[in-house]
């Protein structure tokens, strides 16, 4: 596995963990405020993952597809990123 894979996947773990901590905290009938709190450092977590995902994708794949000179491969990644920030800006 790549470094780049084992560091997503430690993040994603974390972040699993504090998700069950949320679980836990609504089981225990925790105050909404510190729920709330937990939650928008999940939110975060997600966000700086999905950023590296994104810089990862454009570094490679997007490289890639660059470098070979396939004018379609090109297309295709270009057209899903353009799908995906229109996805983000709903």
């Amino acid at each position: 596995m790549a470094k780049h894979a084992s560091q997503l996947l430690n993040r994603l773990h974390r972040i699993e963990g504090q998700v069950r901590g949320i679980a836990r905290m609504v089981e225990e009938d925790r105050y909404c405020i510190d729920v709330l709190h937990q939650m928008q450092a999940v939110k975060a977590a997600l966000g700086k993952a999905e950023s590296e995902i994104l810089k990862n994708h454009a570094a490679h794949c997007v490289a890639d597809a660059i470098a070979t000179g396939d004018r379609q491969a090109q297309e295709v990644k270009f057209a899903e990123l353009v799908d995906l920030f229109e996805r983000i800006k709903r």
